[in-house]
C-alpha cells in the first residue's frame, strides 16, 4: 500500500522566480483550502500535497549623515498557490490540517523573527544584523518543518500529528504579540 505522504517546500521570498507571483498571507481566521492549491502535482512520488511557504522579509534604514538612526521592518508568512499542489483523489481534510500546519509553522517562525528584530538596538551594523537574523530564522524554520514531516512520518503518524497541532497552537499563542495583521 502507498504510504501517504505530504512534502513541505520551503520557499524564500529570495527563491521565487516572479515578483508578481500571488501569495496568500497568513491571517490568524482564514484556513487553506484545497482550491488554494493550484500548482502540477509531481509525477512518480508518493507525496499527496505539497505547501509552498516561506517568510517575506523587507526593512528600510533610516541615516542622518553616516549613521543609522532609525529602521522599519515588514515580516510576513506566505503561501504560494502556484507552487502548491495535492492529488485529488488521495487528499482529504486531514491531510488539509497538516498541510495548513506548515503554513502555520511558517506564521511561528515569522513571529519569532519580528520579536528578535524588536529586540535589535540600532546601530551602524544593523543591516548586517537583520540579514543575520533573517537567514537564521529561514535555517530554523527549515529544521522545524523537516522535523515534523519526520515525526508526523508526514502525517501518517496521527499521535504525533496531535502533538505538533498542540505545539504549534502553543508557540503561535506565546508569540501572539506579533502575530501577523488580519
Amino acid at each position: 500500500m502507498l504510504q501517504l505522504k505530504s512534502i513541505f517546500l520551503f520557499l524564500s521570498i529570495v527563491l521565487l522566480s516572479t515578483s508578481n507571483e500571488v501569495a496568500i498571507s497568513w491571517r490568524n481566521n482564514y484556513k487553506l483550502s484545497w482550491e488554494h492549491f493550484k500548482g502540477q502535482p509531481q509525477k512518480n512520488t508518493d507525496a499527496v500535497a505539497v505547501t509552498a511557504s516561506g517568510i517575506t522579509f523587507s526593512y528600510s534604514l533610516k541615516h542622518r549623515n553616516s549613521e543609522v538612526i532609525d529602521f522599519t521592518a515588514n515580516v510576513e508568512a506566505h503561501f504560494y498557490p502556484e507552487k502548491s499542489w495535492y492529488i485529488k483523489e488521495r487528499a482529504n481534510q486531514y491531510i488539509l490540517a497538516h498541510e495548513q500546519l506548515h503554513f502555520d509553522i511558517t506564521e511561528l517562525h515569522v513571529r519569532k523573527l519580528k520579536h528578535q528584530i524588536s529586540q535589535v538596538k540600532i546601530n551602524n551594523f544593523l543591516k548586517k544584523t537583520l540579514d543575520r537574523l533573517h537567514q537564521n530564522s529561514n535555517e530554523e524554520l527549515a529544521k522545524m518543518q523537516k522535523l515534523y514531516d519526520t515525526e508526523s512520518h508526514n502525517s501518517i503518524n496521527t499521535e504525533a500529528q496531535t502533538k505538533w497541532q498542540k505545539f504549534v497552537a502553543k508557540e503561535l499563542e506565546k508569540y501572539e504579540a506579533y502575530k501577523s495583521a488580519d
